[in-house]
Protein backbone atom coordinates (compact mmCIF):
# COMPACT_ATOMS: atom_id res chain seq x y z
CA UNK A 1 0.00 0.00 0.00
CA UNK A 2 0.89 3.58 -0.83
CA UNK A 3 -0.35 6.95 0.21
CA UNK A 4 -0.86 7.48 -3.72
CA UNK A 5 -3.88 5.25 -3.36
CA UNK A 6 -7.36 6.16 -3.40
CA UNK A 7 -9.49 4.50 -1.22
CA UNK A 8 -12.69 4.82 -0.77
CA UNK A 9 -13.98 5.75 3.09
CA UNK A 10 -17.47 5.17 4.09
CA UNK A 11 -18.41 6.84 7.25
CA UNK A 12 -21.55 6.61 9.31
CA UNK A 13 -21.18 8.68 12.36
CA UNK A 14 -22.51 12.34 13.30
CA UNK A 15 -19.65 14.67 12.91
CA UNK A 16 -19.09 18.01 14.48
CA UNK A 17 -18.74 20.77 11.87
CA UNK A 18 -14.84 20.91 13.53
CA UNK A 19 -14.46 16.87 12.80
CA UNK A 20 -15.69 16.80 9.48
CA UNK A 21 -13.76 19.30 8.36
CA UNK A 22 -10.61 17.79 9.85
CA UNK A 23 -11.52 14.32 8.50
CA UNK A 24 -12.04 15.77 4.94
CA UNK A 25 -8.64 17.86 4.96
CA UNK A 26 -6.54 14.64 5.89
CA UNK A 27 -8.20 12.56 3.83
CA UNK A 28 -7.59 14.32 0.58
CA UNK A 29 -6.99 12.47 -2.49
CA UNK A 30 -9.48 9.80 -0.76
CA UNK A 31 -13.30 9.36 -1.56
CA UNK A 32 -15.06 9.60 1.29
CA UNK A 33 -18.63 7.82 1.46
CA UNK A 34 -21.21 9.41 3.81
CA UNK A 35 -24.17 7.01 5.09
CA UNK A 36 -27.41 8.17 4.27
CA UNK A 37 -28.72 8.22 8.11
CA UNK A 38 -25.69 8.51 10.06
CA UNK A 39 -25.38 7.02 13.88
CA UNK A 40 -27.03 9.69 16.58
CA UNK A 41 -23.48 8.68 18.60
CA UNK A 42 -20.68 6.76 18.56
CA UNK A 43 -22.42 4.48 20.90
CA UNK A 44 -25.74 3.58 18.73
CA UNK A 45 -25.43 1.86 15.59
CA UNK A 46 -26.23 3.31 12.29
CA UNK A 47 -29.02 1.72 10.39
CA UNK A 48 -27.98 -1.01 8.20
CA UNK A 49 -28.78 -1.73 4.77
CA UNK A 50 -26.91 1.86 3.17
CA UNK A 51 -26.12 1.45 -0.62
CA UNK A 52 -22.95 3.25 -0.28
CA UNK A 53 -21.26 0.61 2.23
CA UNK A 54 -21.19 -1.50 -0.63
CA UNK A 55 -18.21 0.21 -2.62
CA UNK A 56 -16.33 1.59 0.08
CA UNK A 57 -12.54 0.25 1.09
CA UNK A 58 -12.49 1.01 4.76
CA UNK A 59 -15.22 1.50 6.83
CA UNK A 60 -15.17 4.24 10.01
CA UNK A 61 -17.82 4.51 12.71
CA UNK A 62 -20.78 1.96 13.47
CA UNK A 63 -20.62 -0.44 10.42
CA UNK A 64 -23.46 -2.88 9.87
CA UNK A 65 -22.13 -6.34 10.89
CA UNK A 66 -24.10 -8.14 7.99
CA UNK A 67 -22.93 -5.60 5.90
CA UNK A 68 -19.33 -5.66 6.70
CA UNK A 69 -19.33 -9.82 6.01
CA UNK A 70 -21.30 -9.36 3.03
CA UNK A 71 -18.71 -7.04 0.96
CA UNK A 72 -16.02 -7.74 -1.09
CA UNK A 73 -14.20 -4.86 -0.97
CA UNK A 74 -13.61 -4.07 2.21
CA UNK A 75 -9.99 -4.25 3.93
CA UNK A 76 -10.40 -2.86 6.95
CA UNK A 77 -12.80 -1.17 9.53
CA UNK A 78 -12.43 1.02 12.55
CA UNK A 79 -14.97 1.41 14.89
CA UNK A 80 -15.53 4.61 16.89
CA UNK A 81 -16.04 3.26 20.10
CA UNK A 82 -14.32 1.38 22.59
CA UNK A 83 -17.05 -1.46 23.18
CA UNK A 84 -18.02 -3.57 20.16
CA UNK A 85 -20.48 -5.46 21.44
CA UNK A 86 -21.97 -6.35 18.25
CA UNK A 87 -19.01 -7.42 16.75
CA UNK A 88 -17.71 -9.70 19.10
CA UNK A 89 -18.51 -13.11 18.19
CA UNK A 90 -16.09 -16.10 17.33
CA UNK A 91 -18.03 -16.17 14.47
CA UNK A 92 -17.37 -12.85 13.32
CA UNK A 93 -14.11 -12.68 13.92
CA UNK A 94 -13.12 -15.83 11.97
CA UNK A 95 -15.15 -14.43 8.93
CA UNK A 96 -12.94 -11.07 8.97
CA UNK A 97 -9.58 -13.21 9.43
CA UNK A 98 -10.92 -15.36 6.72
CA UNK A 99 -11.82 -12.29 4.33
CA UNK A 100 -8.67 -10.29 5.60
CA UNK A 101 -10.43 -7.55 6.65
CA UNK A 102 -8.72 -5.52 9.73
CA UNK A 103 -10.84 -4.68 12.83
CA UNK A 104 -9.61 -1.81 14.86
CA UNK A 105 -11.51 0.45 17.63
CA UNK A 106 -11.07 3.31 19.48
CA UNK A 107 -10.37 2.42 23.69
CA UNK A 108 -7.06 5.09 23.41
CA UNK A 109 -9.93 8.04 22.87
CA UNK A 110 -11.37 7.03 25.92
CA UNK A 111 -8.91 5.69 28.50
CA UNK A 112 -8.32 9.20 30.01
CA UNK A 113 -12.07 10.39 30.55
CA UNK A 114 -13.07 7.14 31.86
CA UNK A 115 -10.30 6.81 34.09
CA UNK A 116 -10.84 10.57 35.28
CA UNK A 117 -14.50 9.20 35.71
CA UNK A 118 -13.58 5.88 38.17
CA UNK A 119 -11.39 8.13 40.23
CA UNK A 120 -13.83 10.56 40.64
CA UNK A 121 -16.13 8.16 42.05
CA UNK A 122 -13.51 7.18 43.74
CA UNK A 123 -12.79 10.36 45.46
CA UNK A 124 -16.06 11.46 46.27
CA UNK A 125 -17.29 8.11 48.16
CA UNK A 126 -13.94 8.71 49.68
CA UNK A 127 -15.32 12.17 51.24
CA UNK A 128 -18.93 11.43 51.20
CA UNK A 129 -19.36 14.07 48.76
CA UNK A 130 -22.97 12.86 47.90
CA UNK A 131 -24.31 13.10 51.62
CA UNK A 132 -22.05 16.25 52.26
CA UNK A 133 -23.15 18.64 49.01
CA UNK A 134 -26.97 17.04 50.71
CA UNK A 135 -26.67 18.62 54.01
CA UNK A 136 -25.86 21.94 56.21
CA UNK A 137 -25.17 20.11 59.48
CA UNK A 138 -23.75 22.44 61.85
CA UNK A 139 -19.95 21.91 63.33
CA UNK A 140 -20.08 19.69 66.14
CA UNK A 141 -23.65 17.79 64.88
CA UNK A 142 -24.19 14.24 64.82
CA UNK A 143 -24.32 14.07 61.62
CA UNK A 144 -21.12 16.71 60.73
CA UNK A 145 -19.43 14.02 62.88
CA UNK A 146 -20.70 10.86 61.26
CA UNK A 147 -19.97 12.87 58.02
CA UNK A 148 -15.83 13.42 59.11
CA UNK A 149 -15.66 10.36 60.72
CA UNK A 150 -17.43 8.13 57.33
CA UNK A 151 -14.81 9.69 55.31
CA UNK A 152 -12.41 6.54 54.41
CA UNK A 153 -8.86 7.91 52.58
CA UNK A 154 -8.24 5.53 48.81
CA UNK A 155 -4.68 5.53 50.62
CA UNK A 156 -3.69 2.16 51.64
CA UNK A 157 -6.63 0.60 50.31
CA UNK A 158 -6.90 -2.18 48.08
CA UNK A 159 -8.87 -2.43 44.81
CA UNK A 160 -9.34 -5.21 42.19
CA UNK A 161 -9.79 -4.28 38.43
CA UNK A 162 -11.67 -6.74 36.49
CA UNK A 163 -11.33 -6.24 33.15
CA UNK A 164 -7.81 -4.76 31.99
CA UNK A 165 -7.18 -2.39 28.93
CA UNK A 166 -6.68 0.78 28.03
CA UNK A 167 -9.05 2.32 30.59
CA UNK A 168 -7.38 0.23 33.64
CA UNK A 169 -4.03 1.14 32.60
CA UNK A 170 -4.82 4.49 32.74
CA UNK A 171 -6.42 4.23 36.35
CA UNK A 172 -3.51 2.56 37.33
CA UNK A 173 -1.32 5.50 36.66
CA UNK A 174 -3.70 7.91 38.17
CA UNK A 175 -4.12 5.93 41.80
CA UNK A 176 -0.10 5.53 42.12
CA UNK A 177 -0.24 8.54 44.54
CA UNK A 178 -2.76 6.62 46.55
CA UNK A 179 -0.24 4.00 47.17
CA UNK A 180 -3.23 1.37 46.82
CA UNK A 181 -2.57 -2.49 46.63
CA UNK A 182 -4.14 -3.07 42.74
CA UNK A 183 -4.94 -6.35 41.53
CA UNK A 184 -6.13 -7.32 38.13
CA UNK A 185 -8.84 -9.67 36.70
CA UNK A 186 -8.15 -10.04 32.92
CA UNK A 187 -9.72 -12.91 30.75
CA UNK A 188 -6.31 -13.18 28.63
CA UNK A 189 -3.45 -11.95 30.44
CA UNK A 190 -0.62 -10.33 28.45
CA UNK A 191 2.47 -10.18 30.98
CA UNK A 192 2.34 -6.64 30.46
CA UNK A 193 -0.01 -5.25 32.79
CA UNK A 194 2.00 -3.59 35.47
CA UNK A 195 -0.19 -5.10 38.52
CA UNK A 196 -0.66 -8.68 40.01
CA UNK A 197 -3.15 -10.37 37.49
CA UNK A 198 -5.09 -12.88 39.47
CA UNK A 199 -6.55 -16.11 37.82
CA UNK A 200 -10.14 -17.05 37.74
CA UNK A 201 -9.57 -19.64 40.44
CA UNK A 202 -8.51 -16.71 43.28
CA UNK A 203 -11.39 -14.54 41.78
CA UNK A 204 -13.46 -14.55 44.87
CA UNK A 205 -10.25 -14.28 47.32
CA UNK A 206 -9.07 -11.10 45.42
CA UNK A 207 -12.97 -9.75 45.84
CA UNK A 208 -12.89 -10.74 49.36
CA UNK A 209 -9.78 -8.65 50.29
CA UNK A 210 -10.94 -6.08 47.67
CA UNK A 211 -12.03 -2.20 49.47
CA UNK A 212 -12.74 -1.12 45.73
CA UNK A 213 -14.20 -3.59 43.17
CA UNK A 214 -14.01 -1.71 39.80
CA UNK A 215 -16.11 -3.62 36.48
CA UNK A 216 -14.80 -2.33 33.39
CA UNK A 217 -15.61 -5.58 31.48
CA UNK A 218 -17.19 -5.67 28.01
CA UNK A 219 -20.45 -7.08 27.18
CA UNK A 220 -20.13 -10.39 25.85
CA UNK A 221 -21.86 -14.20 26.11
CA UNK A 222 -18.93 -14.34 28.56
CA UNK A 223 -19.36 -11.55 30.94
CA UNK A 224 -23.20 -11.00 30.52
CA UNK A 225 -24.81 -11.36 34.65
CA UNK A 226 -20.73 -11.50 35.63
CA UNK A 227 -21.22 -10.00 38.55
CA UNK A 228 -23.76 -12.22 40.49
CA UNK A 229 -25.30 -12.78 43.88
CA UNK A 230 -22.44 -14.86 44.15
CA UNK A 231 -19.92 -12.86 43.39
CA UNK A 232 -21.24 -9.93 45.49
CA UNK A 233 -21.45 -12.25 48.48
CA UNK A 234 -17.86 -13.28 47.68
CA UNK A 235 -16.58 -9.71 48.16
CA UNK A 236 -15.51 -8.07 51.24
CA UNK A 237 -18.11 -6.41 53.49
CA UNK A 238 -18.46 -2.91 53.10
CA UNK A 239 -16.65 -3.04 49.94
CA UNK A 240 -17.62 -0.10 47.02
CA UNK A 241 -18.71 -1.90 43.50
CA UNK A 242 -18.24 0.64 40.77
CA UNK A 243 -19.26 0.38 37.24
CA UNK A 244 -18.42 1.55 33.49
CA UNK A 245 -17.93 -1.68 31.59
CA UNK A 246 -21.35 -2.25 30.43
CA UNK A 247 -24.74 -2.70 32.11
CA UNK A 248 -25.85 -6.09 31.40
CA UNK A 249 -22.27 -7.34 33.48
CA UNK A 250 -24.49 -6.64 36.51
CA UNK A 251 -27.15 -8.79 38.68
CA UNK A 252 -28.90 -5.73 39.35
CA UNK A 253 -31.44 -7.54 41.91
CA UNK A 254 -28.18 -8.95 43.01
CA UNK A 255 -26.73 -5.61 43.44
CA UNK A 256 -29.68 -4.12 45.11
CA UNK A 257 -29.86 -7.04 47.66
CA UNK A 258 -26.33 -6.30 48.34
CA UNK A 259 -26.82 -2.59 49.32
CA UNK A 260 -29.44 -3.36 51.53
CA UNK A 261 -28.38 -6.06 53.21
CA UNK A 262 -25.37 -3.62 53.49
CA UNK A 263 -22.25 -6.19 52.06
CA UNK A 264 -21.66 -3.28 50.05
CA UNK A 265 -20.79 -0.07 51.41
CA UNK A 266 -22.09 1.99 48.02
CA UNK A 267 -22.24 1.54 43.96
CA UNK A 268 -21.27 4.16 41.66
CA UNK A 269 -22.83 3.52 38.31
CA UNK A 270 -22.14 4.92 34.99
CA UNK A 271 -24.08 2.46 33.28
CA UNK A 272 -26.92 0.20 33.36
CA UNK A 273 -29.89 -2.33 31.68
CA UNK A 274 -31.39 -0.40 30.41
CA UNK A 275 -30.21 2.58 29.85
CA UNK A 276 -31.28 4.69 31.37
CA UNK A 277 -32.64 2.78 34.13
CA UNK A 278 -36.66 3.74 34.10
CA UNK A 279 -37.68 5.84 36.71
CA UNK A 280 -39.43 3.58 39.17
CA UNK A 281 -36.13 1.65 39.35
CA UNK A 282 -35.44 0.92 43.18
CA UNK A 283 -31.91 1.96 42.72
CA UNK A 284 -32.50 5.18 42.00
CA UNK A 285 -33.69 5.07 45.76
CA UNK A 286 -30.81 3.89 46.99
CA UNK A 287 -29.05 6.66 48.92
CA UNK A 288 -25.89 4.77 48.26
CA UNK A 289 -26.48 4.23 44.88
CA UNK A 290 -24.93 6.90 42.79
CA UNK A 291 -25.78 7.01 38.73
CA UNK A 292 -24.49 8.81 36.11
CA UNK A 293 -25.97 8.25 32.53
CA UNK A 294 -23.34 6.86 30.86
CA UNK A 295 -21.25 9.59 30.23
CA UNK A 296 -17.47 7.90 31.31
CA UNK A 297 -16.27 8.44 28.03
CA UNK A 298 -17.51 11.62 27.46
CA UNK A 299 -14.61 14.53 26.93
CA UNK A 300 -14.72 17.87 24.72
CA UNK A 301 -13.73 17.27 21.55
CA UNK A 302 -14.56 14.15 21.55
CA UNK A 303 -15.46 13.68 17.93
CA UNK A 304 -12.64 15.67 16.50
CA UNK A 305 -10.29 12.84 18.89
CA UNK A 306 -12.49 10.08 17.56
CA UNK A 307 -11.10 11.59 13.58
CA UNK A 308 -7.85 12.02 14.70
CA UNK A 309 -7.47 8.04 16.35
CA UNK A 310 -9.01 7.15 13.08
CA UNK A 311 -6.92 9.13 10.72
CA UNK A 312 -3.46 8.41 12.85
CA UNK A 313 -4.46 4.67 11.98
CA UNK A 314 -5.32 5.40 8.06
CA UNK A 315 -1.62 6.90 8.61
CA UNK A 316 -0.25 3.73 9.76
CA UNK A 317 -2.67 1.95 7.05
CA UNK A 318 -1.65 3.25 4.04
CA UNK A 319 2.31 2.47 5.21
CA UNK A 320 1.51 -0.59 6.34
CA UNK A 321 2.64 -0.65 9.78
CA UNK A 322 1.08 -2.18 12.75
CA UNK A 323 -2.70 -0.72 13.34
CA UNK A 324 -3.59 0.68 16.64
CA UNK A 325 -5.90 -1.02 18.88
CA UNK A 326 -6.20 -3.49 16.84
CA UNK A 327 -8.67 -6.82 17.61
CA UNK A 328 -8.39 -8.86 14.34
Amino acid sequence: MTATHAFRIFVDLKLTPPALALLRERTAGHHLLFARTPAASNLAPAPGGDPAFGAADIAFGQPDPAAVLASERLRWMHVSSSGITRYDTPEFRAALARKKIAFTHSPSVYAEPCADHILSFMLAQSRLLPQALATRAPGGSPEWLALRDGAVPLRDSHAVIIGFGAIARRLVELLKPYHMAIAAYRRHPRGDEGVPVVPAARLDAALGAADHVINILPDSAETRGFFSAARFAAMKPGAIYYNIGRGATTDQEALLAALRSGRLRAAWLDVSEPEPLPDDHPLWAEPNCHITPHIAGGHAGESESLVRHFLANLHRFLAGEPLLDRVV
